[in-house]
């Protein structure tokens, strides 16, 4: 069964709307952040730097479609300014009960679906204060923009002889949405210049993208 983890980035004065479309899931998730675009990038991903909302929940194919159909024509997410969606494959869930939750009992499919990568979406986590550090870093790679949420890591001391820095501290943590043939270099960007050993101390990871809304121009280029 194709499940994806869909997020939403819009202006929270869009998160009501947005939940909306995202009634009748079993678990939705809403986080606070903000956006790090710069105004010239801002044609492109939509994402000034203004307090975001970022809303997100597990769904089926259909179900993903649906709501992103939804928001292209009731929130105009298509259209740069709007936001940003993105559906992220869920590779396996932690139990039947889980699954049928999350599925409200639906029958599994017999494969696996084939899936395009065109997109990935980049999780940066960092030390707090250091947001601009990671984003010039990623920006030097070509990264248009990203959204910024506030964390507090909860790692082991290891960690800080590992890394150089505790992850028991106050974080920061950023999404950003990459080409797929941009991603490494966006990845390696931010490790040289804002990772393990810098201030800003970054691990950053990637997700694949199945499915992206609002880079309409992006993909026009």
């Amino acid at each position: 069964m194709e499940l994806n983890f869909l997020i939403s980035i819009v202006d929270r004065s869009r998160a009501g709307a947005m939940l909306a479309l995202y009634e009748g899931l079993p678990l939705v998730v809403t986080m606070l952040g903000r956006g790090t675009a710069t105004s010239e990038h801002l044609s492109l991903h939509g994402l000034e730097a203004t307090e975001k909302a970022v809303i997100a929940s597990v769904a089926d194919a259909e179900k993903t479609r649906q709501i992103i159909k939804s928001a292209k024509r009731k929130l105009y997410i298509d259209i740069p300014g709007n936001g940003v969606m993105m559906a992220a494959p869920v590779k396996s869930v932690g139990g039947g009960r889980t699954l049928n939750y999350l599925t409200d009992n639906a029958t599994p499919d017999a494969a696996a679906p084939a899936m395009r990568f065109d997109h990935e979406l980049i999780v940066a986590i960092l030390n707090e204060g250091y947001n601009e550090m990671v984003m010039d870093a990623a920006r030097s790679a070509g990264a248009s923009g990203g959204t910024v949420l506030h964390a507090k890591g909860t790692g082991k001391g290891y960690a800080e002889k590992f890394f150089g820095v505790s992850l028991a501290d106050e974080k920061e943590v950023i999404f950003i949405v990459a080409r797929a043939q941009e991603k490494a270099d966006v990845m390696r960007a931010i490790a040289v210049q804002a990772g393990p050993g810098t201030p800003a101390g970054a691990i950053a990871f990637s997700l694949p993208v199945s499915s992206v809304a609002g880079l309409r121009n992006l993909e026009a280029e």
